[in-house]
């Protein structure tokens, strides 16, 4: 069978299923076609079908999974694709490896359309970003630590505790005092 490659095909991975088809259908209002999928399964499947240019993936999937894993398949399924990983679990660590495995851009939840279709036309990057002198604090180089390990570990908390030598409900308080989603 062959495979389709629309120009304003975007894939949405998201498990949100709200939050995804109010994406989508905001996407559709800007003339992209859009599919959803909540899933690294679902994703394969899609792409023996479809090739689309354009997907925004959740790196945070139910379960432990990552969407991380989700980058690496549609980056290699086709190199030029635009891929924006969207998170509530921003992380240095997570952001510089969704670049490695293929994503152009990294985006803290929340952001909207606007957001990623600027980030889409950005992936190039730009070389005028103003350096900044602030030194980064003890807190966001320990939350930086733990993103880190949860990237490591697929998002398990009880494996990600366990290697920072932490008890697990200690990390569980320290991730709900961030209230990210």
């Amino acid at each position: 069978m062959p495979v389709e490659s629309t120009e304003r095909l975007l894939l949405i991975v998201e498990d949100d299923d709200a939050f995804a088809r109010t994406l989508g259908r905001s996407f559709e209002r800007r003339g992209y076609t859009v599919m959803l999928a909540t899933t690294l399964e679902a994703v394969a499947t899609l792409l023996q079908k479809r090739t689309p240019g354009y997907a925004v993936v959740d790196l945070k999937l139910n379960g432990d999974a990552s969407g991380l894993a989700c980058v690496q398949t549609l980056h290699m399924h086709n190199t030029s694709m635009l891929i924006v990983v969207l998170t509530g679990f921003a992380s240095i660590a997570t952001a510089v490896e969704s670049i490695k495995l293929g994503a152009c851009h990294y985006l803290a939840k929340p952001s909207n359309t606007d957001d990623i279709e600027a980030a889409f036309g950005r992936a190039a990057g730009n070389v005028e970003v103003q350096l900044t002198n602030r030194a980064t604090s003890i807190k966001t180089l320990e939350w930086e630590r733990i993103h880190e390990m949860l990237a490591e570990t697929g998002f398990n908390i009880s494996e990600t505790a366990r290697r920072l030598g932490m008890h697990r409900r200690t990390l569980a308080r320290k991730l709900e005092k961030q209230q990210v989603k």
